[in-house]
Formats: C-alpha cells, sequence, structure tokens
C-alpha cells in the first residue's frame, strides 16, 4: 500500500493514527494491527512523507468498528467492508484462504450462540449460584462483544447488584465469590502470549500489598491481549519486594499497580521500586490510591483509561 499512497492536499487533509484512534475510540494498536493484517490502513502521506488516513480510510475503519461492535468477527468484518468499497485486501487475511471455499461448499452446523443476558438476569444467575449459567453468560458476552464492553456494561453493573443486595440483607458474600470466581476463570481463558505481541517488554500487573481484589488486573491483561500486548499478571496481595524481584527479572515497560481499598492504597512503597534501564513505566489504578503519589508514578481513573495510558507507554 505504502508505494501507492497519495500525497495529502489542504483540499483533502490526512489523520494520523493518534487522532484517528481517539475518534473511533479504537486504540492506536488496533488500528495498526488492522493495517498489518488485513490492509485497512492510511492511504495517503502528507508532503513530509508521513502516513495520514484520509476520509475513505476513515469511512472504512468506522464501518469495521461497527462491524465488530455487532459481534462479526474481525477477519469477516474486513472482508465485508473491503468488499463494499470495492478494494482488494494488501495482503491475504491470516486465514488459510482455501478453507473459505471449503465452507461454503459444506457449511458446517453450528451449535446456538449462548443468550447474552441482561444485568438482571445476571445478578439473577448469581444469586441462584447457578454456576453453569453465569459461566456460559459472561463467556459469551465477552466473545460477542469483548473485554471492555463486558467489563462495562455487565461485571460492574451485576457487582453494584450483588453490593446492593448485601448491603440491604447483610447477606450474599457466596453470590459474590461464585460470581467472582466464574468471572476470573473466563477471563483468564483469554491470557496468553500472542503469536506476534506488539511490545518487546512485557507489561506487568499486579495488586498492591494486601489487596484482594485482583479482578481488575486479569481483565486489563485480558483486553490488552486483544490488542496482541504481551502481559505478566501476579495477582493479589503481592509484597513489594516480591513485585522489585519481577520487575528486575523481566524488565517491564509498565507496571500497573492495583489498589481498591484504602487500608492498600499507601504510595510510600511505590518511590522504593528498583529504576530500570530502560525504565519501566509505573501506572496506578483503582480508589485505594492515598494522595501523594511519587511525581514518576500515573493515576488512572477508569479502565479505558488505563488501556490508554499502557498502550501510549509502549510505543
Amino acid at each position: 500500500m505504502g508505494e501507492q499512497s497519495q500525497v495529502t492536499t489542504e483540499e483533502e487533509p490526512g489523520y494520523g493514527i493518534g487522532a484517528v484512534a481517539r475518534r473511533l475510540g479504537v486504540p492506536a494498536p488496533t488500528l495498526r494491527t488492522w493495517n498489518l493484517r488485513y490492509g485497512l490502513g492510511p492511504s495517503r502521506r502528507s508532503p513530509g512523507g508521513h502516513r495520514r488516513y484520509d476520509l475513505s480510510d476513515l469511512r472504512r475503519l468506522e464501518e469495521m468498528n461497527r462491524l465488530i461492535r455487532t459481534g462479526v468477527p474481525a477477519a469477516d468484518a474486513a472482508r465485508e467492508v473491503l468488499r463494499g468499497d470495492g478494494t482488494p485486501p494488501a495482503a491475504p487475511l491470516r486465514e488459510v484462504p482455501d478453507l473459505r471455499a471449503a465452507r461454503e461448499e459444506h457449511p458446517p452446523v453450528l451449535a446456538p450462540r449462548p443468550e447474552i443476558p441482561t444485568v438482571a438476569m445476571l445478578a439473577r444467575a448469581a444469586i441462584m449460584l447457578d454456576s453453569q449459567l453465569v459461566s456460559d453468560w459472561i463467556g459469551a458476552a465477552l466473545s460477542r462483544h469483548g473485554v471492555i464492553w463486558t467489563w462495562e456494561e455487565l461485571v460492574i453493573p451485576v457487582f453494584e447488584t450483588i453490593c446492593r443486595r448485601q448491603a440491604e440483607t447483610g447477606a450474599s458474600i457466596e453470590v459474590e465469590h461464585l460470581f467472582s470466581d466464574r468471572l476470573l476463570a473466563s477471563l483468564s481463558r483469554l491470557i496468553e502470549r500472542p503469536a506476534r505481541p506488539i511490545n518487546v517488554r512485557p507489561v506487568l500487573l499486579t495488586c498492591s500489598e494486601e489487596e484482594q481484589h485482583s479482578l481488575p488486573i486479569y481483565a486489563l491483561a485480558a483486553a490488552l491481549t486483544a490488542e496482541h500486548v504481551e502481559t505478566r499478571v501476579l495477582g493479589a496481595r503481592i509484597p513489594y519486594p516480591a513485585l522489585a524481584d519481577a520487575m528486575r527479572r523481566l524488565g517491564p515497560a509498565v507496571v500497573f499497580v492495583w489498589s481498591q481499598l484504602p487500608e492498600t492504597g499507601d504510595p510510600a512503597p511505590l518511590a522504593s521500586l528498583p529504576l530500570l534501564r530502560p525504565a519501566s513505566r509505573v501506572i496506578v489504578g483503582g480508589t485505594g490510591w492515598w494522595d501523594d503519589l511519587p511525581p514518576s508514578v500515573s493515576r488512572v481513573t477508569s479502565f479505558r483509561d488505563a488501556l490508554t495510558r499502557i498502550s501510549a507507554a509502549l510505543h
């Protein structure tokens, strides 16, 4: 595509990858993946030679994003987008081409896809301690809508429902534990080393010392894995000396530390984490952190903010 790129003009401006990512709400690493895998990349160059997306590129990416959000697999969405505007893929899709013809000749018999529950349905299944149904529904939501949607639209509201029930009745701790266990199992299956990670140095995710609420770091790791980011998850209640040792061994590009409760949010130990070369970017999240973070430490306030900051630190 690069040799065919046209130079942008004042009449038809070009957009950098950062601007396109903000406009679509899609992380820049995902846009790079769509370019490498499916040829949905910038088709123009600025007078200085930089790759730029034009309006036609934006329309294709908007349609790609829309299809994926409705549950269409990325490869199929890209094929549909490119077929729609008559543009052939710049490179073969990462799928064996002959399989498509085979599927058309002998279409597979697909099992019924699990229903995507409402918040009330999923909360009710958890309250009934129906672990299989909770697993099935969480898995279906993750498969069809991805980690971010599932976390924001289902997981957080269900936890809020469970917490309200606990406050009203003084019970339901068993409900919280069952839901947390099934969610952790579903997220853990999504965390693996990408075949071609976009980062040379891993992202290290951990809870602060004595912090037991580890689900957010597993959700972050699953979302990052979907963007081809290699991660390491240490889990709950990690002593700071153990975190320091892990940093020295792994040399991570980013260290993300979660604290949910004020009892676990003392920022002072963060200042004693090792100074590596090249340096590790330390980012913290969660409502437990006190004020007066060390100057070198960044704080995020939302799931999406964490993904954006981590992705930015890798480039």
